[in-house]
């Protein structure tokens, strides 16, 4: 397994132009709400209780954080649960309203990315490496981090693989 500076630094390969994070910041979260939207009217039964996909995909996701990092992990692990939490709602919605918000959401999202990648000049990260698709919300939790002050040292190690961010 990669360590969780390769992983940023590969997924950062594909995201050094400044338009591109930016739309990357609101993009993944819609992409990652929307999923949970839509997972969460799978239930699962596990012995006397059901769970649902959405409660599966944060766990599987967290789990996998928590590998790369522990203090990354929890963050994410905060993050994912605020927005399976408000998932909830929108899956208990009638069918076609709870389809209507789920798909909705997920393709304004991937378009946001796209055009992202339009101002890289790039394709995105998960067309070569399809666990882009897991590290992407961590990445942009780690470069709002870094634009906070935050993780420096992984920062700078991010850049060394990466590169800097342009304009």
């Amino acid at each position: 397994m990669k360590t969780l500076q390769q992983q940023l630094g590969q997924y950062g390969l594909y995201h050094r132009s400044k338009r591109n994070v930016l739309t990357h910041f609101f993009g993944i979260p819609l992409i990652v709400f929307a999923a949970l939207c839509l997972l969460a009217r799978v239930e699962i039964p596990l012995g006397s209780f059901n769970v649902d996909g959405a409660q599966l995909f944060v766990l599987a996701s967290v789990v996998y954080y928590f590998m790369l990092s522990f203090s990354l992990g929890l963050i994410m692990g905060i993050i994912f649960t605020l927005l399976l939490v408000a998932a909830q709602p929108i899956a208990a919605m009638p069918f076609t309203s709870w389809l209507t918000i789920g798909v909705g959401v997920f393709v304004f999202g991937w378009v946001l990315q796209f055009i992202g990648h339009y101002f890289e000049g790039k394709k995105p990260a998960f067309v070569d490496d399809l666990v882009g698709l897991i590290i992407g919300p961590l990445y942009v939790t780690a470069e709002l981090l870094f634009l906070m002050g935050f993780y420096k040292n992984l920062e700078q190690q991010v850049n060394e693989i990466s590169g800097p961010t342009k304009a």
